[in-house]
């Protein structure tokens, strides 16, 4: 395997996603902390923190925000 990619996600709750990536590992990751930042103060607000998609092997938001897979598989 060359890239580590998320190639599932699921909302949870609170600032909680359910992340699937394609080493066969998943896991939940609580974003709560990890929100600091311009780029992700808009994701505090859970309305649209819970409206992301999955882009170029990772979870992105509207406003470009987004996780390395190797950021969110060491969480």
């Amino acid at each position: 395997m060359d890239f580590l990619e998320v190639i599932k996600a699921q909302y949870v709750s609170s600032y909680k996603i359910h992340l699937w990536f394609n080493n066969n590992t998943d896991k939940v990751v609580d974003f709560s902390d990890k929100l600091n930042g311009s780029v992700f103060e808009p994701l505090r607000d859970k309305e649209f923190f819970k409206n992301f998609r999955i882009a170029y092997n990772t979870i992105e938001w509207a406003n470009g925000a987004d996780f390395a897979p190797e950021y969110l598989i060491a969480c």
